[in-house]
């Protein structure tokens, strides 16, 4: 099984594209992803499974946009995503992915990683609309 310090190693590989991380806690990080969005990326190590999380946004308060938005997320889901899916957590849309540690390796945590953040680099644009609705 993956540990603790195998999950440090994958981070400290993601660094040799730009990106940055903290360990807030024990097995609890926050990555940055290079580039010009201001986003968070949390990993979590919680055997047996590791948890890739991003708190997209807050839901909008006015029901037409939140039924919109809902239904924009479920559509994102089944057609966008490869790792992961929307979510909706005490009236926040995340985007998060659970990789089981049994059997995860770099290339495998490297994809998941990637997958979350390519879509909401591309996913972003759009759901900002449903945030200026509110």
């Amino acid at each position: 099984m993956v540990t603790h310090e195998d999950i440090e190693s994958f981070l400290d590989r993601l660094s040799a594209d730009g990106a940055t991380h903290q360990e807030l806690s024990d097995g609890l990080w926050q990555v940055k992803p290079a580039g010009e969005l201001d986003f968070g990326v949390v990993v979590h190590y919680s055997p047996p499974v590791l948890v890739i999380r991003v708190k997209v946004m807050e839901l909008p308060a006015d029901a037409a946009s939140l039924n919109g938005l809902t239904r924009r997320l479920l559509e994102m889901n089944a057609t966008d995503l490869l790792h992961g899916s929307y979510g909706i957590q005490n009236n926040t849309v995340v985007l998060t992915e659970a990789l089981e540690l049994s059997h995860l390796d770099f290339e495998e945590f490297l994809a998941a990683y990637e997958s979350i953040t390519l879509a909401l680099a591309s996913h972003i644009r759009e759901l900002a609309s449903y945030r200026e609705a509110r």
